[in-house]
This record gives structure tokens, C-alpha cells and sequence, in this order.
């Protein structure tokens, strides 16, 4: 479970990385390079998605979803400098509870 985990760190971090720097690219007018890199971070990310052992694209996908939320709300607050409030803090919580489930759920 640990490596499922890492790799959804490692997946979020590229995607957010990679849309940020498309963001920085785009929305604020900075360097082509930055919106090559992020392209580049955004394909990563969907490699590395495929390295999870899981066998259904979907359900992978979806735990992914959840950690994408709490590694948003901790890259706004680290990065953007906007400092999440308590509801953000209570979705993030939701959507991790969320994953728990879905990740660890018994089945046959």
C-alpha cells in the first residue's frame, strides 16, 4: 500500500506541477519553456499512473482523485501562498476518507 500511495504523491505532483507551470505559461505570460516543461509534467503523470498495481484504470483513477483535492489544497497553501480555510480542510478530510475506502475496501 505504501508504493500505491507514493506513486499517487508522485502522480499529483506532476500533474499540479505540470498544470501550474501551463498556468504560469498561459495566465501570466511567462516563458514558453514553462508551458514545454509543464506539458512534459503532464504526460509524466500520466505515466506514472499506469505503474499502480491495481488492475482497474477506473478505480485507480478515482482513489487519484482524492489525493489530487488534499495535494491541491496544500500546493495553494504552499506555493500560492492562500491558506486553506476550515471547509477546505473538512472536503480534503472527506476526500481521503473517501480513498480509504476505495483503496482498502475487502473484496473478493
Amino acid at each position: 500500500m505504501l508504493q500505491a500511495i507514493l506513486l499517487f504523491l508522485l502522480a499529483g505532483l506532476a500533474e499540479i506541477g505540470g498544470g501550474y507551470l501551463i498556468w504560469l505559461w498561459l495566465r501570466e505570460g511567462k516563458s514558453n519553456y514553462l508551458g514545454l516543461l509543464g506539458g512534459a509534467a503532464l504526460a509524466l503523470y500520466g505515466i506514472i499512473a499506469t505503474w499502480q498495481s491495481f488492475p482497474s484504470f477506473g478505480r485507480v483513477y478515482a482513489a487519484y482523485g482524492g489525493i489530487f483535492i488534499v495535494l491541491s489544497v496544500l500546493w495553494g497553501w504552499g506555493v500560492d501562498k492562500k491558506t486553506p480555510d476550515f471547509y477546505d480542510w473538512i472536503g480534503a478530510a472527506i476526500c481521503l476518507i473517501g480513498v480509504g475506502i476505495m483503496l482498502w475496501a475487502p473484496r473478493n
